[in-house]
């Protein structure tokens, strides 16, 4: 399974959501609370580009937030991530 690190917060309901989604999947994720840390907050909104949590990677690729990843869960891409299998356009 690919790599995936979320960053969250703890009084974050998307945050709750993501992670109990990442679980339920049985993904074996990096969680980075970011709720008292301000360097790690930096380095989230570095690596993303945004400022709100949660903020989730797979592998290099950044997915976004939890409506994001609910979408690549509803249409199965998200499983295709997890496994390391990236998906082109002549296939989608």
């Amino acid at each position: 399974m690919t790599h995936t690190e979320i960053y969250f917060k703890t009084w974050c309901p998307y945050s709750r959501r993501a992670l109990r989604l990442l679980d339920r999947k049985g993904v074996n994720y990096t969680a980075i609370d970011v709720t008292d840390d301000v360097v790690r907050e930096l380095e989230m909104r570095e690596r993303a580009g945004r400022t709100s949590v949660p903020q989730i990677f797979i592998g290099d690729r950044h997915v976004g937030g939890y409506d994001d990843i609910a979408a690549l869960d509803k249409t199965g891409e998200l499983d295709l991530l997890l496994a390391g299998i990236e998906q082109t356009e002549e296939a989608a």
